[in-house]
């Protein structure tokens, strides 16, 4: 099984990338942050990659995109995303 790989874009004043990091840090796994408060050429790769999504935090969980940090605490919420860190 491949290793789990989470991907957070972030900024450095954002308290939704906080609460995220933190759900993550609740679940016991490590993420790899990239901040793109003043790299203007990473923020445009986060939102081409995004799909156009332009808040941060853009959460990438095995390569796929998860979107922001309410779409990650919904999919704690409905069950999801221990599956998605199992890599089920």
């Amino acid at each position: 099984m491949p290793a789990l790989e989470i991907e957070i874009y972030t900024t450095r004043v954002c308290p939704y990338c906080v609460r995220a990091k933190k759900l993550f840090q609740k679940k016991g796994v490590s993420y790899k942050e990239i901040d793109v408060s003043d790299d203007e050429q990473m923020r445009e790769f986060m939102i081409n990659r995004s799909g156009g999504k332009r808040t941060v935090p853009q959460i990438f969980i095995n390569g796929t995109h998860v979107g922001g940090c309410d779409d990650l605490y919904d999919l704690e919420s409905d069950g999801k995303l221990d599956p998605m860190l199992a890599g089920a």
